[in-house]
């Protein structure tokens, strides 16, 4: 028989590679982009400038951010036979599903290994396009072609709405989808670099890890927070709903990260940017209050657990004031998380080896 190794479920604790793209440090609720505090670049900088620092390695020059807004500008068109598979499909078909297929049929014989820069920028300026353009059909309407004046968070939520978008939602989108451009290796992350690993293409690995975040214990949350706090529907109602469903064994979304055993740190960074635009917002201000009685609750029930708010509800907050639906959360999750996913693997094709673990067997042995 084989040696057994300690068995590791779910691959908790196990480091897989080494990188130089984040650190995700959830016992002292830590989150560092390339040497950069996260929550300070979704405060003071761009989705732009933080793609450039995942992808190039430090934020860029004036010269630099020009370049590759310019690049992903002049690739969110889509190909028309892509157009032409998003409208064939059917309408009850989910909005990951959608984004999943739409991205696979941007495959062609160019893509190859190791994948390129180019291919990453081009990839990343049509995933929001895809989204926005069944989201167009969806509603009825003829779908936006890009804004060339707009950059890429503000062109996303023109093509959405369908007008340009006030300043104050871009800057609130922005922070959030800075702030999920990458989270270490996750299940979607790691899904992407096995593919890679394999010396597939990109279009292939990013596909991978689009049906890994379609998972809803991976990127379904903050519609879940939306309809809790919709169900609770008054503050005076927030304290009897939340007890009854932690009585009834019920979770409370938005609350308690896999990862994060304390204050998650992009959570702290996106009540800052949801209060700004939202100070007078009733639905905000609900809340807020749900928040507040949540933690209170999880204190009472579950005491030293340490389950404190995390990104997905506050996520929740900034993804209902710029008026997005529900079926557009974790697709716009996807639009920010490809950055990472492409800066992971384009460092796993730098010092490429197969990921290839093993498994215990407890079967029987034969006679």
């Amino acid at each position: 028989m084989t040696k057994q190794h300690p068995l590791a479920i779910g691959l908790d604790g196990i480091a897989v590679a080494e990188t130089d793209l984040s650190l995700v440090d959830g016992i002292n609720g830590l989150l560092v982009y390339r040497g950069h505090w996260a929550r300070d670049l979704a405060i003071h900088h761009t989705f732009e400038e933080v793609a450039h620092l995942l992808w190039f390695g430090h934020l860029p020059s004036e010269q630099e951010l020009t370049d590759l807004k310019d690049k992903l500008k002049a690739n969110r068109e889509l190909p028309e036979h892509v157009k032409g598979i998003l409208k064939l499909i059917p309408a009850d078909v989910d909005m990951m599903s959608v984004l999943r297929t739409g991205v696979s049929a941007l495959g062609s014989s160019s893509h190859g290994f190791p994948p390129t820069i180019d291919e990453v920028i081009a990839l990343a300026a049509k995933m929001p396009t895809i989204v926005a353009y069944r989201f167009a059909c969806l509603e009825g309407r003829e779908p936006l072609a890009p804004n060339p004046e707009l950059d890429h968070t503000a062109n996303y939520l023109y093509m959405l709405k369908g007008e340009k978008p006030k300043a104050a939602h871009v800057r609130a989108l922005d922070a959030y989808l800075i702030l999920t451009q990458e989270h270490g290796m996750n299940a979607s992350t790691f899904s992407g670099r096995v593919v890679s690993s394999t010396e597939s293409d990109l279009i292939s690995s990013i596909t991978a890890a689009i049906g890994t975040l379609k998972g809803p214990l991976h990127g379904g949350a903050p519609s879940e927070v939306t309809e809790m706090i919709e169900a609770i529907g008054t503050k005076e109602n927030a304290e009897p709903w939340l007890r009854n469903k932690l009585e009834s064994g019920g979770r409370l979304m938005g609350f308690g990260h896999r990862v994060y055993k304390t204050i998650d740190p992009r959570a702290t960074a996106l009540r800052v940017v949801a209060s700004e635009l939202s100070s007078n917002d009733p639905w905000f201000d609900l809340a807020t209050h749900v928040e507040k009685v949540g933690l209170q609750l999880l204190e009472e029930y579950k005491p030293g657990r340490k389950l404190n708010t995390n990104v997905e509800f506050f996520a929740a907050a900034v993804m209902r004031a710029v008026g997005l639906d529900d079926n557009l959360f974790t697709p716009t999750f996807a639009v920010s998380r490809v950055v990472g996913w492409s800066a992971h693997i384009l460092e796993q094709a730098g010092k490429n080896r197969i990921i290839r673990p093993q498994s215990n067997y407890i079967g029987t042995m034969p006679e």
